[in-house]
């Protein structure tokens, strides 16, 4: 949230015609039975962290997510992506110097877990800069409260990309964020991991029209 904390497109069907051919090749129905069905992913709670680079802000984020595989059907991927998920994620900012609060609500498209950390993505759909409605970022958490938590968000300290010499905030991509760099100081986030499910009968990737 460039405009909480302050924020080019062919290439993105290609990206996903690209991930959802590394899906059917890597979670074939051979590798998926050897799987155990497990629980959904999960990432909730709240908590305070602390930003390096804004160490006197109150900078606090809210998450419910649940993983919600094959929900999200797309032109090219008409079952949708074994990462779908839904849910909310909630943006606090106290500006220290300013006085000032900055808040804006996002909603959930994709998450991933791998054991106590988890990266999701949420589209914005609540903020008081008009301009960032719509887009994407990413975010990751590891489980635990203060001293043991952590999180991330895309904007923070990365998605950069140079553009004719010139430094540019590229789309974010589903569940794409950086590590959780940011240690949790006040509550905490909890991260239930799910394993990715088997591909439904007859997924794969339509054609580029």
């Amino acid at each position: 949230m460039s405009g909480i904390l302050s924020t080019p497109r062919r290439r993105i069907a290609i990206g996903a015609m690209a991930a959802a051919t590394v899906f059917a090749t890597l979670s074939g129905p051979s590798s998926a039975s050897a799987n155990k069905p497990s629980g959904p992913a999960r990432v909730s709670g709240q908590g305070r962290i602390f930003y390096a680079y804004a160490p006197d802000d109150e900078i606090r984020f809210t998450v419910d997510a649940t993983a919600a595989p094959f929900s999200r059907p797309l032109h090219q991927l008409p079952k949708g992506m074994p990462t779908d998920a839904r849910g909310t994620v909630t943006v606090s900012h106290s500006v220290a110097r300013t006085k000032e609060t900055r808040t804006a609500e996002a909603a959930v498209d994709c998450l991933v877990t791998g054991g106590d950390t988890a990266t999701l993505t949420a589209v914005v759909t609540k903020s008081a800069d008009p301009e960032e409605i719509g887009t994407r970022y990413g975010f990751s958490v590891k489980s635990g409260g203060p001293g043991r938590g952590r999180f991330a968000f895309s904007w923070g300290v990365a998605n950069l990309d140079v553009v004719d010499g010139k430094p540019v905030a590229p789309r974010v991509g589903t569940c794409m964020a950086p590590a959780p760099f940011a240690p949790v100081t006040e509550g905490g986030f909890n991260v239930t991991h799910g394993d990715l499910p088997p591909l439904p009968a007859g997924w794969q990737p339509g054609e580029d029209r």
